[in-house]
């Protein structure tokens, strides 16, 4: 049969958001928009568990986060636009790859134990090679129950970025030399090819047709692909889009519709279109210093520790629940969406203390070294008054000939990335909300 709503609701621990390297024009509107697609994954898990007993209650939560699930496609998409538009020329691909295993791998370690721990507490029988293959994040390519929703069972997004990043550097190439009529294919072919999923899925075995639409890191790319698309032409000055305010009409129209009157199978299509105009108007914004109310200094600190947040809310959740007694139960009247709002405030703080004590310093200790500069360019001095050169600048994006498109960053992070949580994670702003809120006024 096809993947239905119904398969949703019975997958309630399937959202997640990824982690991302930030942009290096400083675009910290995506920062702050990648806190909402969070906070949709968490609302969509807080429906499907049942921790709302009340009727009606839980009603307003599965319309207001029915799609909620969707935050990942955002992550996704997000993602690959990002890491085009950050891309340092002539970087070389083991310092990308090991700046992307910096950001996500050390707070996936650290989750992937605990929740082995959580295991043993309650017994739960924890077999060795399904816990290796997902240290490994490898568990999103194999399509047998129990595997790729295993240990942390969020993770297996953190699979599917994994694999993305380990295409891109052998992809830009080719993406940098494409003709924009060929992008513009991508971003156009993508929603199309979302939507062929559903047919295709048939050729595929009953019980893996979850995994082929929802997992399967190929399948999971096409939205990733999109972004790099959409980024490259916006690198470039050849996109074509709406500004922010007219995007996020668009994107909240299409989200109202789609949840209450189109069939499911259009959901995830319509919704990458949505998407991207959301993320590249937020970007547009951000480099011709228009309004966005997504990048304020809350927005920036929420969105960066959304990849955290992501990472542990599930978790804690089942948790804590387990050991009350209420998993699968829900909480009766009020109770309900108290201890929602709760879980949202708990798993902030815990999100908050894995950025700043596990993924920050970990970035820095593992992720690659600012190359210093050659000693002439060291002892050269400028004279009082005059421009002196500002090679981050002058890396920044280029069109034909090499003629710069859009401004760059003058600072970046101490480990020489600048980030803003790719999840999806660290994929618009810095290490620092404070200093990119002030690079972004």
């Amino acid at each position: 049969m096809l993947v239905t709503p119904g398969d949703a609701a019975r997958t309630a621990t399937a959202g997640s958001p990824a982690g991302s390297d930030a942009p290096a024009g400083r675009l910290p509107s995506l920062t702050g928009l990648r806190w909402i697609a969070a906070l949709l994954v968490f609302g969509f898990h807080v429906g499907t568990m049942r921790i709302i007993a009340e009727p009606e209650y839980q009603s307003v939560v599965s319309k207001v986060f029915s799609l909620g699930l969707s935050g990942v496609e955002f992550f996704f998409i997000l993602s690959g636009f990002v890491l085009v538009w950050s891309a340092r020329p002539g970087e070389r691909r083991w310092t990308f790859w090991r700046r992307r295993f910096a950001k996500i791998w050390p707070n996936h370690a650290v989750l992937w134990a605990l929740a082995l721990l959580v295991a043993l507490w309650f017994a739960d029988p924890v077999r060795l090679g399904v816990a290796v293959e997902n240290l490994l994040l490898l568990q999103a390519w194999d399509f047998r129950a129990g595997h790729f929703y295993s240990v942390n069972n969020v993770s297996w997004s953190l699979s599917c970025e994994f694999f993305f990043y380990l295409c891109l550097p052998l992809a830009l190439p080719l993406v940098r030399r494409a003709r924009p009529w060929l992008l513009w294919a991508v971003v156009v072919a993508v929603p199309l090819l979302i939507l062929a999923l559903w047919p295709a899925q048939l050729l595929v075995p009953e019980e893996s047709r979850w995994w082929f639409t929802q997992v399967f890191p190929l399948t999971r790319s096409l939205e990733f692909w999109m972004g790099v698309a959409a980024a490259e032409l916006m690198r470039r000055g050849r996109w074509r889009g709406p500004r922010l305010p007219l995007a996020s009409l668009l994107f909240v129209a299409v989200w109202v519709v789609a949840a209450g009157w189109i069939r499911a199978e259009f959901w995830a299509a319509l919704l990458a279109a949505a998407y991207v105009l959301v993320i590249t108007a937020a970007a547009d914004a951000d480099v011709r210093n228009l309004r966005s109310p997504w990048r304020s200094r809350p927005m920036v600190w929420l969105g960066e520790v959304s990849f955290a947040f992501y990472l542990v809310h599930v978790l804690v959740m089942t948790t804590v629940l387990r050991l009350t007694g209420d998993w699968g139960v829900g909480l009766p009247g009020w109770w309900g969406p108290a201890v929602a709002l709760g879980f949202l405030v708990l798993n902030l703080a815990l999100a908050g203390l894995l950025h700043r004590w596990v993924e920050t310093p970990m970035m820095r200790r593992l992720g690659p070294r600012r190359p210093r500069p050659p000693a002439a360019t060291a002892a050269a001095r400028v004279e009082p008054g005059a421009a002196g050169p500002d090679p981050e600048a002058a890396a920044g994006p280029a069109g034909a000939g090499g003629s710069p498109v859009v401004p760059r960053p003058r600072r970046s992070t101490e480990d020489g990335s600048v980030h803003a949580g790719d999840q999806p994670g660290d994929d618009a702003g810095g290490a620092d909300g404070r200093q990119v809120y002030a690079d972004s006024r």
